[in-house]
């Protein structure tokens, strides 16, 4: 299932403008197609071997996450490799298949590979998964002039509910991260023009939860489903 919309027609073309270069292949696994290159986050079990990554952002270090295998066919000799800084240690295991490493703290404004990036504290409220002190992150990637929102494993947090962005894309898959019905009143609290589903039906949720989240989310938001089952 894919493109399932709750919007009028004008505000459904604009939100298609914002999003037909973004995929989401798995997981968290996403792709964006921007000016400087291509952009991925959290590379997991990719089908394909690229080789194409401008930036390589990780949100944190679950083997879901930052999978060395995934990174290896993603990256090549100029990739940038943008992880927390935290999990300096283990990106270092990784150094050999890009070509820099960047740490970054949450809450922190940078300049990556001409790309202005914010980064977002990412973190569970009550459960132990992903702890705040662990310092991991979401980032706020500012691509063709759009300000695209990738939280990494969250629960509905005041942090992400304070984002503006023009889309965001959010977990759904509930357990170690907030379920569908959470999901969109998070997005429906931000209120950006579009926003994407992820986390979801593989290693937890349900394919069905994306509709679930998209019948919760309300208009004039778009909603557009990019995982494919």
């Amino acid at each position: 299932m894919q493109g399932t919309t709750r919007s009028c027609i004008t505000e459904s073309e604009r939100g298609t403008e914002m999003t037909e270069n973004i995929e989401v292949f798995k997981h968290n696994s996403i792709r964006i197609k921007a000016m400087c290159g291509n952009l991925y986050i959290d590379p997991f079990e990719l089908e394909e071997c690229p080789k194409d990554a401008a930036c390589i952002f990780i949100t944190h270090d679950h083997y879901d996450h930052f999978s060395p295998k995934d990174i290896e066919k993603a990256a090549c000799a100029d990739t940038i490799l943008v992880v927390p800084e935290k999990m300096e240690a283990k990106a270092r295991t990784v150094q050999d298949l890009v070509g820099k490493i960047v740490t970054v703290k949450p809450g922190t404004f940078h300049e990556i590979g001409g790309l202005e990036v914010e980064t977002v504290p990412a973190y569970n409220i009550m459960k132990p998964f992903h702890p705040k002190k662990a310092g991991w992150v979401g980032y706020v990637l500012h691509v063709n002039g759009k300000r695209i929102y990738a939280a990494g494993d969250i629960d509905a947090i005041r942090e992400a509910a304070a984002v503006k962005c023009d889309v965001a894309l959010v977990p759904i898959g509930g357990f170690y991260t907030m379920d569908a019905k959470k999901a969109a009143e998070l997005i429906n609290a931000m209120h950006p023009s579009v926003a994407i589903p992820v986390h979801y039906g593989a290693i937890v949720g349900k394919p069905e939860d994306a509709e679930v989240f998209a019948q919760n989310v309300k208009a004039p938001i778009r909603t557009e489903i990019k995982i494919k089952f």
